[in-house]
Parts: structure tokens; sequence; C-alpha cells
């Protein structure tokens, strides 16, 4: 089934490509770097990848190429008032890449740059994002091209707002249809407007609130959601690093303690994986953002760069020694610095042919959302580095996402019911043993023993267990069929999607 509200795709990249002449300088502005012509689209990426792991698998041609396409797409637009009391027109995407669980599962973006075929690409990989990692959603994505830092408040929420309703009388949104989650230019603040519109729409649903995730705590998020994308990719590289055959291939030495790692993106995502890299004893040598990027050998102070970068925007008189602070039009380099490990965290198509042989990680994590384009790709494992995909890396977020789905759904918070009874079950293990050992504990140590599971111990607990699952799963099947690991990756999910769809059955056929 294909809902289409926009004319003719044809009609719609017309439309795009003079918006894109319109307003190049706008959004080169918030680029990290300005993608090369000859690269293929993001949505030609990642067929490319799909193409390249589906022609190794054993399923059926038309089974395949059914996984490939997007089964329901929707463009809205609408006017909305500005600050001077004019109207600006808004366009917006949603994108339902497969049905074959429900709801689909999605971020929304907002950047001056969305189109029809990113946001069909970005849901293509929240499919199989989410059966790698056996979150039980179909994959979705939605996008509004405006420039988020460029307006009000005010504007922001009414643009939102219409947003939601065009989703709700298109029957794009809901607990059991459809449910965003924050994305580039999105957070908190947003997903709260869009769980009150909903609601407004659907007041005898009692489910209502799990129709978004990625809300404040008091609007029904969950603890630990804000992190949970930079703490996937942590909990990611360093199952990597345990494993014998990853340290066979790259030469590196067992464990997260002293690599050096170098970060594009300074964002939500790119702050908690520098974050939790550094307070795990990483060296983090370099940050990279739109505007410029800052490199030390020696480590950054992550804590202080971080204070730094949220009061003036930028990386330049940042106190110490031996930084070395690269402009906005160099801000990419930070990338072929010396490191272990690197991070792509920002945008799409990042890491191209053009830097691809630049780059010396022996271990390329994949923060974002498709930042290496198959020709990088190429070059990249050619050379001996290896590739953590981005649909096992930056899976947390969706993880997370899940939980909250199901506490929304519940309707209570997880270890509301359970923490303290675990608390006096240990006290009185501690005491018999106290008994038996004739020696107590001192007082902090019985305090860290007997603490019991509160909202965010669960959640991290359950994110590193799926975390460590999919990345064993994707290890094993690449060295049993001698395949890199994202073309693993896929083949795994591609198998859990395909047996999902042929146990479901066919209505017509």
């Amino acid at each position: 089934m294909l809902r289409n509200c926009f004319t003719k795709v044809a009609q719609n990249n017309n439309i795009y490509s003079n918006y894109l002449k319109l307003n190049a300088p706008l959004i080169n502005k918030y680029k990290y770097s300005v993608e090369q012509d000859d690269e293929p689209r993001f949505l030609d990426c990642f067929q490319t990848f799909y193409n390249n792991a589906a022609s190794k698998s054993t399923l059926p041609k038309g089974v395949l190429e059914a996984m490939k396409s997007c089964q329901s797409i929707l463009r809205v637009e609408f006017s909305v008032k500005n600050e001077t009391g004019d109207y600006d027109q808004v366009v917006g995407y949603r994108a339902q890449h497969s049905l074959h669980r429900l709801p689909c599962k999605g971020g929304i973006r907002y950047a001056p740059n969305v189109d029809l075929q990113e946001v069909m690409a970005l849901a293509g990989l929240m499919t199989f994002k989410c059966a790698l990692v056996d979150v039980p959603f179909g994959g979705a994505k939605g996008g509004i091209c405006i420039d988020p830092k460029k307006m009000s408040v005010t504007q922001l929420e009414k643009i939102t707002r219409q947003y939601t309703v065009a989703l709700c009388q298109k029957n794009f949104i809901g607990p059991g249809l459809d449910v965003p989650a924050p994305d580039m230019g999105t957070g908190a603040r947003e997903m709260a407007w869009i769980k009150d519109t909903f609601t407004q729409f659907n007041a005898q649903n009692i489910d209502s609130g799990a129709c978004v995730t990625g809300k404040p705590i008091h609007s029904g998020g969950i603890r630990g959601r804000t992190e949970a994308t930079g703490l996937g990719v942590y909990y990611g590289v360093r199952e990597f690093l345990e494993n014998d055959h990853v340290l066979e291939k790259t030469g590196l030495e067992k464990g997260i303690k002293g690599k050096s790692v170098v970060i594009q993106g300074f964002g939500n995502v790119g702050y908690w994986a520098a974050k939790f890299f550094h307070d795990n004893g990483a060296k983090v040598t370099g940050i990279g953002e739109y505007n410029g990027a800052i490199y030390n050998p020696e480590g950054l102070d992550i804590p202080s760069l971080y204070e730094y970068w949220g009061k003036f925007n930028e990386f330049e008189g940042f106190h110490g020694v031996g930084h070395q602070i690269f402009s906005k039009e160099d801000s990419t380099k930070v990338l072929e610095q010396e490191c272990d490990i690197l991070i792509p965290a920002a945008l799409e198509k990042q890491i191209t042919k053009y830097n691809a042989p630049n780059i010396k990680a022996k271990i390329i994590g994949e923060a974002a959302n498709g930042p290496t384009t198959p020709i990088g790709d190429e070059i990249l494992r050619s050379n001996g580095s290896i590739i953590i995909p981005d649909l096992l890396l930056n899976s947390g977020g969706v993880c997370v996402s899940y939980f909250e789905w199901l506490k929304n759904l519940a309707h209570v918070r997880f270890g509301r019911l359970n923490k303290k009874w675990e608390e006096r079950s240990k006290e009185a293990l501690i005491n018999i043993i106290e008994e038996d050992r004739c020696k107590k504990l001192s007082p902090e140590d019985r305090k860290d023993v007997i603490k019991g599971a509160a909202e965010k111990d669960i959640v991290y607990s359950g994110l590193e267990d799926t975390i460590i699952n999919a990345c064993n799963d994707v290890i094993e099947r690449a060295v049993k069929d001698d395949l890199d690991y994202r073309s693993a990756a896929l083949l795994v999910s591609i198998d859990k999607v395909a047996l999902a769809a042929s146990e479901s059955g066919k209505m017509f056929s």
C-alpha cells in the first residue's frame, strides 16, 4: 500500500532542487562538509549497502526487493505565520519503510536540507536497525524542511503541532501505528508538543502517551533516554574491543582504557559518547563541529570543553596548551588525525572517497546515520580499518525508546514495584553473612550492595545487554561467512525481517 500526499516524485525533486539553489548559503552554513557532486545520494548509499548484503543472502530475489522499498510515504505542506506577520510555507515528510511489525518507529529531524530521499533512506535504516537489536518495530522516519536555529520557540511549536495534526489526519501516528522520536534539530520539548497535540485528538485513548518517545520525564519520558545513543556507541565499541577476532584484525589491545578517540559532532550523541569514553579511561583527542574542530594528541578535558562549547559555540580560545584548532572550512580534517577509534556522530556522507584514504583510525564507529559512502567504506576496509556500522552502533536510542514505549503502555515507572523488595532481600542476606563471618561491612559498602535498581539502572542494564547480544550476533555472522561487519549486520537483520513477515502470512496474494 502506498499512500502519497504529493503529486509526483519528479515534481517534488524539482521543487527540492529549486529550494537548494535558493537556500544553498543557509544549508552549507550548518554542514560539516560540502558534499561532492559525484558522490551518491544518501538513499542510493543505503540501497548500495543493502544490495551488497542481499547479494549474499539465500532468500528469493522478490522477497529481498520487497524489503528494500518504502511502503508508505506522506508529504505535507502548510503555512505558518512568522514573527513579521507574514506567512511561510513549510514542507514535512513521514516515510514508513516496513509494516512487518507495528508500530513503525523513527525520529523526526528539523533541518534545512531535509528531503524525501533522505527520509526514505533513514526509514529503511530504521527497519533493519530495529530488527538487529530485537526491537519489535517497523522502520519509519520524518522530517521538516526548516532551520530550527533561525526560529523562535513560538514558531517551532506552531510548526510541530501543525505537522502532528497532519500526521493524525493521515493515520501516520499512534501508539500502535507509528511512534516518532527525536532526531537532529529536535528534542524532548518537541516530543512533548507532539504528545500533547495527539492527546487532544485522542482524549479517550488511555495509551495516547505512547504515541511518541523521547519525551521529558514529567511528560512520560524515561530516565536514560537522553544519553542512550551515546551510551550505546560506547557499549558497542567496548564490546568489539573485547573480541579476539577484532583485536587480531586491528592490532589493538583489549579494552577501552588508553585508546585515543576522535569524535565528529558535539551534539547530544557526540557529547555523551565523548563523556562515556572519557569517563572510562579513553583519551578523547579530537572533537569536530560544523564551524570548526579541536585536536590535542595528549587528550581533551571533555567536561570543560563541553561547558566552553555551550557558552561560546566554538572551540577557538579554549584554555590549555597543545590544542590544534581547525577552521570551519577545514573542520572535517579532524577525521584524518591520528587515533585508534574514529566516531563520526554528525551527518551522513562525511567519509567519502576524497578523505577516506587519509583516515588513520583502526576502528570507525558510525554513531551517525550513513556517515560513510560506499566507496569510502571500501577504501577504509582495503586500508585495514574495521567499520562498526550505524544500524548496530547507534541503535541505543531506539532501544531505550522501546523501553519508554513499554513504560507508557504499562503506566508505571520501571523499578517502582520491586526496588524496596530487592533492597530488603539483599539486606537480609547481608545480615546473615555478617553474622556468620563475624565481620561487618562499612556503611558505604553496605549501602552500595543493598541498593535496589532505579529506573535508570534498569534502562542501562537493558541497553547494555541488548548491544552486547547484537554485537555478538554481527561478529559471529561476519566470522562465519567471511563478511565485513556492515554486510553481516544487514544480513542478520534481513533474515529477522523476512522471518517475521513470512510467519505472518499473506492476506492478499
